[in-house]
């Protein structure tokens, strides 16, 4: 890979050399670490690739989003927290693998998988983990409701945890604009209203990261809430015609 794939944007990256070229900028920017640490981080992106490594989302591996969820964490964030970079790569496994990370034979699978991590990475990478995971939604309510109300109350308590679903929200955000049909309205319906919340949260004196940092955030959820705004703005005036 060439070497200023480090200046690239990770989209970018992706488009171009794919979960080749993120996995190589994964290990460029962890070389900065203490090995115990880098190890450490290896461990945590070899167990998400085996967890995910049938899914994908949208016409890539889903592993390409856990990496980027994490470089936007430490490269644009400015954060080294070893335990924020692991959960952030392990941020979708309890929600979407908890069978497989903890076996069968758990009347919780959720709570077991929680366990493997905490045992594997520490409590703290489990609880940020946990502070991310979604509920099971009662699917008899409004689920997308459910979904804010979630993550208002769980960030509440978690200020790194913070960090993680703002970078989850700044890639999930990106990627509905390569999103076709009616799962763009859905999802902007969805992603929307969080917008403020979300804007809040990272302003807050507890939220563990630099003022500029939190202002490039900023600036990206007001650039976010514009393309949920033109989205739905385009399938009202379509539904009007």
């Amino acid at each position: 890979m060439p070497g200023f794939l480090e200046t690239l944007p990770l989209h970018t990256i992706t488009a171009v050399y794919g979960e080749a070229g993120l996995r190589d900028r994964f290990a460029r920017e962890i070389l900065r670490f203490p090995e115990a640490d880098w190890r450490r981080l290896s461990a945590a992106l070899a167990l998400a690739s085996d967890l995910h490594r049938q899914d994908r989302r949208v016409s890539e591996p889903v592993v390409n989003h856990l990496l980027r969820v994490k470089l936007r964490v430490m490269c644009h964030y400015r954060v080294d927290d070893v335990d924020v970079l692991a959960a952030a790569l392990l941020h979708d496994s309890v929600e979407d693998h908890p069978a497989d990370l903890a076996g069968d034979g758990h009347d919780d699978p959720r709570e077991a998988a929680l366990d493997v991590l905490e045992a594997e990475f520490g409590p703290r990478v489990a609880g940020l983990v946990r502070a991310v995971t979604n509920p099971v939604y009662d699917r008899g309510g409004d689920v997308h409701a459910q979904y804010r109300a979630h993550v208002a109350e769980s960030l509440d308590r978690e200020p790194a945890a913070r960090i993680i679903k703002v970078s989850d929200f700044t890639d999930n955000g990106v990627g509905l604009m390569h999103t076709t049909g009616p799962k763009v309205r859905k999802l902007a319906r969805k992603y929307r209203p969080l917008v403020p919340r979300l804007r809040e949260l990272v302003n807050r004196p507890d939220t563990p990261l630099d003022a500029p940092v939190k202002q490039h955030i900023t600036g990206q959820l007001d650039r976010a809430d514009e393309r949920f705004a033109a989205i739905l703005q385009t399938h009202a005036l379509r539904a009007a015609s």
